[in-house]
């Protein structure tokens, strides 16, 4: 009797699904879930492709504004907790679909509306709102799917799809803004940002009709309502920390290289997508490292590298040629990308001293609110520290926040034996 030997692919394929029955409980189907988070990361990544040159070279927001114009985008990140209070009857699940639905609306809007600044900024709030919504179910969602001590591994999936998502809008961005320049439109031109646009809204689209079918009996998370525990106030601060030094570079660090250094839409996007390409690599590490040396040790040592990450952001200029100092920052860049990947561990901190689920979720979403606190304060004060004193200055204060971030993560005391694994709940 001849004897089948599979081939090399299909040990490997076999040997993938072996890795997913491993990470994730056997009684779930998570595809549709994964393919909703891929199709909004592509969207997303089209849209955080032209966002910055649309809002410097379109609408022709200065540095000061855009200052302003983040503190009206990240007002939904403030509010989220109030507003997954007010859904507190809605399963998980559920409040994704929603969340996707409105991150839809929020890109036909730029679709559609006008180039003023009124009406960007209102469709960005809208996409903001979705986007908001749907990231502490996201994580509850991931880590609920995960056998017992695998929750990392699960998140570090989770951020490696929507990573390679994003990748997939950045190179399209790079491509499409390439091809429109071969055909004789201007960087400037708005025609190219709106068929961007477009495609965002298209993808988006789809990733909603997918989300749509996830059945609500697949997911056994509920959530309760408005939530502040004691012990929880860690994780409180340390978001604090988090959302200060996070809003310097995900505001200014784009605005550096644009109205600095001159790069177009090709090369942020370009520098977006190898940021997402070590991101998606090094996700499911960062994931399994959480899990072996703790979310302490990773909480402590991350910030260190940020220190450096931040000085050269502000006094690159001052130390190296421009076109060397162009280099750097671009480096710098992808840098900040790779390291803010431990963010992850303070999920996984409130898994550890959480009871159930339902606290992970309500815990997320109000460390996101306190996040967005000092997040919107940063956008405003920020943009007025540039105007006024200059980028080094305001590189410097980052640097300050992310020393603050080390020595309060050292403070934590993980749980001695943890008998549990993430997505038990504890008695």
């Amino acid at each position: 009797m001849k004897t089948h030997t599979p081939s090399p692919q299909g040990k490997q394929a076999a040997g993938l699904l072996g890795g997913f029955r491993a990470i994730y409980r056997p009684d779930v189907k998570v595809a549709r879930f994964l393919s909703a988070l891929g199709f909004s990361g592509i969207a997303y990544g089209l849209y955080r492709g032209v966002q910055d040159n649309y809002l410097a070279e379109i609408v022709h927001i200065n540095a000061f504004e855009r200052g302003i114009v983040e503190f009206f985008r990240e007002i939904p990140g403030l509010l989220v907790v109030f507003i997954l209070a007010w859904m507190y009857r809605i399963s998980e699940s559920r409040i994704f679909k929603i969340g996707a639905a409105i991150m839809t609306a929020g890109l036909v809007g730029l679709l559609c509306g006008g180039t003023g600044k009124f009406a960007v900024i209102f469709f960005m709030v809208i996409f903001s709102a979705g986007e908001h919504i749907i990231i502490p179910v996201r994580t509850t969602i991931s880590l609920d799917l995960a056998q017992k001590n695998q929750g990392g591994a699960s998140l570090g999936i989770t951020s490696a799809l929507s990573q390679a998502g994003h990748i997939a809008g950045f190179v399209l961005v790079t491509a499409s803004f390439f091809v429109f320049s071969r055909l004789g439109f201007d960087r400037k031109d708005t025609v190219q940002f709106k068929a961007v646009f477009a495609a965002a809204a298209a993808l988006m689209a789809g990733g909603t009709l997918t989300a749509l079918a996830i059945k609500e009996s697949a997911l056994r998370v509920r959530r309760r309502r408005f939530y502040f525990a004691r012990k929880f106030v860690k994780y409180y601060m340390l978001e604090v920390f988090y959302g200060a030094r996070k809003q310097i570079f995900l505001t200014f660090a784009p605005y550096v290289l644009i109205l600095r250094y001159g790069a177009d839409t090709s090369v942020i996007a370009m520098l977006l997508a190898v940021c997402a390409l070590f991101s998606a690599i090094l996700s499911p590490f960062m994931g399994r490292l959480i899990d072996r040396l703790g979310y302490k040790f990773i909480m402590v040592t991350d910030t260190l590298v940020l220190i450096l990450v931040c000085l050269l952001y502000g006094f690159a200029h001052r130390i190296f040629p421009q076109n060397i100092a162009y280099i750097v920052v671009c480096v710098n860049y992808v840098l900040d990308a790779i390291i803010s990947l431990a963010s992850m561990a303070s999920n996984v901190y409130v898994q550890d001293i959480s009871a159930s689920q339902e606290e992970i979720t309500a815990t997320l979403s109000t460390g996101i609110s306190v996040n967005h606190v000092i997040s919107i304060l940063i956008a405003l004060l920020g943009g007025l520290i540039w105007d006024l004193v200059g980028i080094e200055v305001l590189f410097s204060l980052s640097a300050f926040l992310g020393l603050l971030n080390t020595l309060y993560a050292a403070t934590i005391t993980p749980r001695a034996v943890k008998t549990e694994g993430p997505g038990t709940p504890r008695g």
